[in-house]
């Protein structure tokens, strides 16, 4: 894992919210998906974590993404934690991956990954974390990704294009839209491993040399 990603662990993460400020309004849900390496040298989702979370103090809470992701926070059936304990439980299982893997930071992977990383941040200062174990701007876009492997940049359109099932139903959850992409991700990168993209190719050295 270390030299396959420069050092970095990468960690599926996916955040359900109540609205699109990341200073402001509300961090609702978290999931994050730990990848590995099977014997195939094919990467695959390892551990899935996920906590629905407390709205800190102050949070402002938009209707309209409360309606379009189905999340109702002030529901004691949600069992939801402040974001300082989710933050740091789910730091424990990374922190030791990232040692199990011999690697140097964790990285996210995220589908339209500026979006998640500015409210995973945000999250985390307002929580004063030090030992973050994740790079601060560091990240793995899969939409990014997909339009390259698959011509598809929604993450509902690029799963079904790479043949993996999709619920629109399902969606919006933070478990669920994280483990998706965790699998499109995992697919792509061991699809580019299969068709000889890496290891890559050292070029000949000059005979002359």
């Amino acid at each position: 894992m270390s030299s396959r990603f420069r050092g970095y662990y990468p960690v599926v993460i996916d955040i359900e919210t109540a609205g699109f400020n990341a200073k402001t309004d509300a961090l609702l849900e978290i999931a994050a998906c730990l990848l590995s390496f099977n014997e195939q040298g094919e990467l695959y989702v390892l551990e899935s974590l996920q906590f629905n979370v407390e709205p800190f103090e102050g949070a402002n809470l938009e209707q309209a993404a409360l309606e379009f992701t189905g999340i109702e926070p002030n529901n004691p059936l949600r069992g939801a934690v402040s974001e300082d304990f989710a933050l740091k439980e789910m730091f424990k299982p990374i922190r030791k991956a990232l040692k199990a893997h011999g690697c140097n930071r964790a990285v996210m992977v995220a589908h339209n990954a500026a979006f998640d990383m500015g409210f995973f941040n945000a999250a985390v200062e307002r929580c004063n974390i030090k030992r973050n174990p994740f790079h601060p701007f560091v990240s793995f876009d899969t939409t990014s990704i997909s339009a390259l492997a698959l011509g598809q940049t929604v993450l509902a359109k690029a799963c079904k294009e790479a043949g993996l099932e999709f619920s629109n139903e399902e969606a919006h959850s933070a478990l669920y839209d994280a483990q998706k992409t965790a699998s499109l991700f995992c697919l792509i990168v061991n699809k580019w491993k299969n068709l000889g993209g890496w290891p890559l190719p050292k070029p000949d050295q000059d005979e002359n040399q």
